[in-house]
């Protein structure tokens, strides 16, 4: 089965195909998975190399000439080190792009701290007015990715993972989608993270939403989901809390609790596989389970 990154590829290719507003900036990263696309379309498939920058600024001018560009590479080059250029080249500017991640907050271990980016929705937070999506899986990425590209000119962050559920869930852009039902708080899980928190919530009277667009973020949705308690569990493959902010204002109206578990602002500085940084951050279903049954009981 393919990866989202690898369904990203394919379905832009084709899209590039039937769209002539469509352009794509690449540095260097998926470079030579998009070749035949850029053999077909050499003036709107452009490598800029290792200038994440420039990527940022040429994706700004794309969008000021009227094109609808998506930029690409991984979230630590794409959002953390050309974070100044998001700023003034999109945002300031005016227009619009669809910037599409890869190898989020624990993608490649490997790669070390370099290639780890928990903070990316955080500080896409600090801006005004964008969308971002978290599929949590390859068929959602396909249908969100075509949903930001359609998306008249707004800014939208598409965060691909190599984490995923075994599962696509029918997903309504900027709506939660209610799971399972309960009467003792809600447990909001974020993209790829809802596998583990079906296991964690498994016979434990929780409801929980999932959700694969975090910004707009649905207040209606998790104000109808609560019972009489108002506790609410985030849990999000990023920056732990992240959306905590965007939960108490959905309930300022009434007494409510959030808890928000994600990826710790503490730095590991040993690197192994995915599932291992996940129990690290207290994110596999085991510690899922006792730190939520702990909040909600």
């Amino acid at each position: 089965m393919d990866t989202m990154r690898e369904r990203f590829i394919d379905v832009t290719s084709r899209l590039l195909d039937e769209d002539p507003r469509l352009a794509v900036v690449l540095a260097d990263i998926s470079a030579a998975a998009f070749a035949p696309a850029q053999q077909r379309h050499p003036d709107r498939v452009v490598n800029v190399g290792i200038r994440e920058q420039l990527l940022i600024g040429a994706a700004g001018g794309l969008a000021l000439a009227g094109m609808r560009p998506i930029a690409h590479t991984f979230a630590s080059f794409l959002v953390e080190r050309p974070f100044e250029q998001v700023k003034l080249d999109l945002v300031h500017q005016g227009v619009g792009a669809v910037l599409v991640s890869a190898a989020g907050s624990y993608d490649w271990p490997a790669g070390g701290r370099t290639h780890m980016s928990p903070g990316d929705v955080a500080l896409l937070d600090t801006l005004p007015d964008w969308t971002v999506h978290v599929p949590g899986h390859p068929d959602e990425a396909e249908q969100l990715l075509r949903h930001a590209v359609a998306d008249g000119d707004r800014n939208v962050y598409v965060r691909l993972s190599e984490h995923r559920n075994a599962q696509a869930l029918p997903v309504e852009p900027g709506r939660f989608t209610t799971v399972r039902q309960g009467s003792r708080g809600v447990v909001l899980a974020v993209g790829p993270m809802l596998d583990a928190v079906l296991a964690a919530t498994e016979g434990l009277d929780t409801s929980v939403l999932y959700a694969a667009t975090v910004r707009p973020f649905d207040a209606a949705g998790l104000r109808a989901a609560l019972g009489e308690r108002a506790d609410v569990v985030l849990v999000e493959p990023y920056l732990a809390g992240t959306s905590a902010n965007e939960a108490h204002a959905a309930l300022a109206d009434r007494p409510h609790r959030v808890l928000g578990l994600g990826v710790p602002r503490e730095e590991h500085r040993h690197y192994g596989s995915i599932p291992e940084h996940l129990t690290a951050y207290g994110l596999d279903a085991a510690s899922l389970r006792e730190r939520i049954a702990t909040f909600l009981w």
